[in-house]
């Protein structure tokens, strides 16, 4: 087989990786594929056919990844279960964990919740999120001055 069409099939299989993706994986290689596929096409060593490849497609690694990336990276924004880590709530229901009960109104909204310490918080006790597990809220008691 021809090196220009072995190049073009690298080319094409680089492509289909990357249209697979979306993720920028491989877009680099297949441009280096177009280049040596050049080369080949044209006469060039497999040496020079090598050394375009490495070339081209670490060139518009280093030069492009960095420059797409910042356009490609979404800031992660806090979703409203995020959010009652700052706050602080109030048990409504006893949380027993070895009863299964407990719930605790965080934010103007009611959570089932446990307690992270595994003491029983009665009705009123003030407590601070501390994770999500499913839909239950874990929760540690905090003092009136905290």
């Amino acid at each position: 087989m021809p090196m220009h069409i072995l190049w073009f099939v690298i080319m094409v299989f680089f492509v289909i990786v990357e249209i697979g993706t979306m993720n920028l994986t491989s877009i680099w290689f297949a441009l280096g594929s177009l280049a040596a596929f050049f080369v080949a096409l044209f006469g060039g060593s497999f040496q020079w056919q090598i050394i375009l490849f490495v070339a081209v497609s670490g060139v518009t690694l280093a030069f492009t990844r960095p420059f797409v990336k910042r356009f490609l990276d979404v800031p992660r924004k806090a979703t409203n279960a995020d959010r009652v880590y700052s706050m602080v709530g109030t048990v409504t229901e006893e949380i027993n964990n070895a009863q299964s009960t407990g719930t605790v109104k965080v934010g103007g909204k009611l959570w089932t919740a446990r307690s992270m310490t595994g003491e029983v918080l009665k009705v009123g006790t003030y407590v601070r999120p501390q994770a999500i597990e499913g839909v239950k809220l874990i929760v540690i008691p905090i003092s009136e001055n905290q």
